[in-house]
């Protein structure tokens, strides 16, 4: 787990992809890795991810993968088999904690209240994901769980864009941003991969600015 944070740290930004159509991940992957971004979570709202991450990982094995919307151990064991190397869920289920726990997979559990955050706690998870964001108070409401949490690792998601993410990772506690706006179901329809390479290639270069 240090060690994905560690490099989390470095790459700032995780694109969050949904794919209906399993041959779609090469190019996103390709197109997000030739250009800074060599991670991605393939999100379990579709029925395809595990056939995604199974074959991005073939082709990009390079890239750190994992497996998003994590709902339940089922998910767990199918997101492991496919070769994804964590796991991020939107809430804090321990019972999927759990179940990652006893596979030997990370989980990023998604948080955000006082209460979830003791339970990740509880069960020895210190890196979570703020979710929704933007809808549960962003920055501020970050700033005010560390104060009683500061041993916390935070990886905010939901209404994440180049508006907002420097002044997130501003914050020493933020590991990297979850954002889909490089990787958004429309251009994914429309297969401009060279506009999602090109969109990657701008955060990368926004986050890279010295703060």
């Amino acid at each position: 787990m240090r060690e994905m944070i560690m490099r989390l740290r470095q790459i700032k930004i995780v694109p969050v992809i949904t794919v209906e159509e399993v041959k779609d991940i090469v190019p996103i992957g390709h197109a997000l890795a030739d250009n800074g971004l060599p991670v991605a979570e393939i999100t379990f709202r579709s029925g395809n991810a595990a056939k995604a991450i199974k074959l991005l990982k073939a082709e990009r094995p390079d890239m750190l993968i994992g497996a998003g919307t994590v709902l339940n151990r089922e998910q767990v064991h199918q997101a492991k088999t496919s070769g994804a190397e964590f796991v991020v869920s939107p809430g804090m289920n321990p019972n999927t904690v759990q179940a990652c726990q006893q596979i030997g997979i990370p989980i990023i559990p998604g948080v955000n209240n006082p209460s979830a955050i003791e339970q990740a706690l509880e069960l020895g998870i210190d890196f979570v994901k703020f979710f929704p964001a933007e809808p549960s108070g962003g920055i501020a409401m970050i700033k005010a769980l560390l104060a009683p949490y500061p041993q916390l690792q935070v990886m905010p998601t939901g209404g994440i864009s180049t508006e907002n993410v420097r002044d997130y990772l501003a914050i020493p506690q933020i590991v990297a941003c979850g954002g889909s706006w490089m990787v958004s179901s429309q251009m994914i329809r429309d297969n401009d991969w060279k506009k999602i390479g090109k969109l990657a290639r701008e955060a990368v270069e926004l986050v890279n600015i010295s703060l």
